[in-house]
């Protein structure tokens, strides 16, 4: 038992998808993005990172359409991986970020569409999978730290 994991139910850890990580990294655009997802449909992390790039508040049908296809997809390769319905899927084993990514996109899209009801259930549900990962996302790409100040100073006299 790990954490606060006081079902005993264990974690689940889902195989790791190095190729669709380093295709990733080589994606600059939506549409480079795009063809990672058609070239990899059953991975989480590639329709994850397709909605999360392409989410507009203004129009977020599509991020939403993208999110739900990585959720069903995450959902599947958590059952395939053992997973009964409950139980910890860690944020910290890399490979489970790509479902936990799917899941919190669907849940802002879901959100910006204003289905309530969905929102408060993919709360729970990211909560009960890891109640870390929510706030991980949202702090990415912060900085650990604040940068140094850029004060400068001179210190003037007689030389």
């Amino acid at each position: 038992m790990t954490g606060d994991n006081l079902l005993g139910v264990p974690e689940t850890r889902l195989p790791a998808e190095p190729e669709v990580v380093d295709a990733i990294d080589r994606s600059s655009t939506v549409d480079d993005l795009a063809a990672v997802a058609a070239a990899h449909p059953t991975s989480s992390l590639a329709w994850a990172r397709l909605a999360e790039a392409s989410f507009d508040s203004a129009h977020p049908i599509t991020a939403y359409a993208f999110a739900r296809v990585g959720y069903h997809r995450g959902l599947d390769a958590l059952r395939k991986a053992g997973w009964r319905g409950q139980g910890p899927v860690p944020w910290s084993h890399e490979p489970n970020q790509g479902f936990l990514r799917a899941l919190y996109a669907l849940r802002n899209a879901a959100d910006a569409i204003g289905e309530v009801a969905e929102v408060n259930r993919l709360t729970e549900f990211l909560r009960d999978a890891d109640e870390t990962a929510a706030a991980r996302i949202d702090t990415e790409g912060l900085p650990l730290e604040p940068p140094p100040s850029t004060e400068v100073f001179f210190i003037r006299g007689q030389d």
